[in-house]
């Protein structure tokens, strides 16, 4: 309500509670909670009535130290460039801070380089997240509307046990009473979600997040990858991303099971370990592996103009 009456000053009850789905006397309430919070909203009755800030009422500065600062912006450009919010949330933090601190954080975020790549996913509608946490905070059923990969939509009650942020989108962990098993559902997905006045207890020991790893992990794909590492168990989960597939020990190394939709990705990947391993399967992921040397060799063997070849040394 704050910001609508700073956009645009004079907006009457009903327009200000069709703008933010409430009621007329939730807007009354709102208007006296603001006053209560020191904000003079001026309420005047009449045809060209309305309720508008008092003539000259500005918001107060974010007081904020430098380094409280910084951690804010730097938080949001990773946010933003994960999918996880929009530039619209730094904009709105930057107009708030005082001028000098405002320019400095400025110069930050005009300099500052990225080497990961931006997200594309979209951050989820904030109705569905805020519902989300208070379900499974409060361990409340949800009825969602989901959207399947194929487009069909369907109904379902959820018992949310947490929600998860993992490579730029948004899921939640929990159990489907449509399925009757623990599931993951994408938070882009949900096309509605409703509480119900219904209880659940999650079960002891449940992780969200080691949930969703594992989910993602297991999506079928066209290869079955198996490859023997010749490394310890330690320094494998350094090297691999849990999402990539399954480490298990082994007595002559550690084994990597995966599925993968394309086994250039995954030559690429094995090349970088900088350890041994052995393919299993498929042999398709040979072929890979030798189309991969052999590019390599003659990138290794590109010679310049000026006839001294490069060994990168000057990198």
């Amino acid at each position: 309500m704050l910001e609508l009456l700073q956009a645009q000053p004079g907006l009457t009850g009903p327009e200000l509670a069709r703008r933010l789905d409430v009621d007329g006397r939730t807007v009354r309430r709102y208007a006296g909670t603001l006053a209560d919070l020191g904000v003079p909203v001026q309420a005047t009755r009449g045809r060209h009535g309305g309720y508008r800030l008092l003539p000259g009422y500005k918001l107060p500065p974010l007081m904020l130290t430098d380094d409280e600062a910084v951690a804010v912006v730097f938080g949001l450009l990773v946010a933003a460039r994960q999918g996880v919010t929009t530039p619209l949330a730094l904009a709105k933090i930057e107009r708030v801070l005082p001028a000098q601190l405002r320019e400095r954080v400025r110069a930050v975020r005009e300099t500052l380089s990225f080497v990961a790549p931006a997200r594309d996913a979209a951050p989820p509608p904030a109705g569905h997240l805020l519902a989300l946490g208070a379900a499974a905070r409060a361990h409340r059923r949800v009825r969602v509307t989901y959207r399947s990969w194929r487009g069909d939509d369907t109904e379902r009650d959820f018992d949310p046990y947490g929600v998860v942020v993992h490579n730029g989108r948004w899921y939640t962990a929990g159990h489907d009473h449509r399925s009757g098993e623990p599931r993951t559902l994408r938070l882009d997905r949900i096309r509605s979600i409703t509480a119900l006045d219904v209880g659940f207890d999650p079960p002891e020991g449940f992780d969200p997040a080691a949930h969703v790893v594992a989910g993602l992990a297991a999506v079928p794909y066209q290869h079955d990858v198996e490859v023997l590492l010749r490394t310890g168990l330690a320094d494998a989960a350094r090297r691999i991303p849990p999402v990539v597939g399954t480490l298990t020990d082994h007595p002559d190394g550690v084994l990597l099971t995966c599925r993968a939709e394309r086994l250039d990705g995954v030559a690429g990947l094995l090349a970088g370990l900088g350890c041994d391993f052995t393919v299993r399967r498929p042999d398709a992921l040979r072929a890979e592996l030798l189309a991969l040397a052999r590019r390599l060799e003659r990138a290794a063997s590109v010679v310049h103009e000026g006839g001294v070849q490069d060994d990168g040394r000057d990198q």
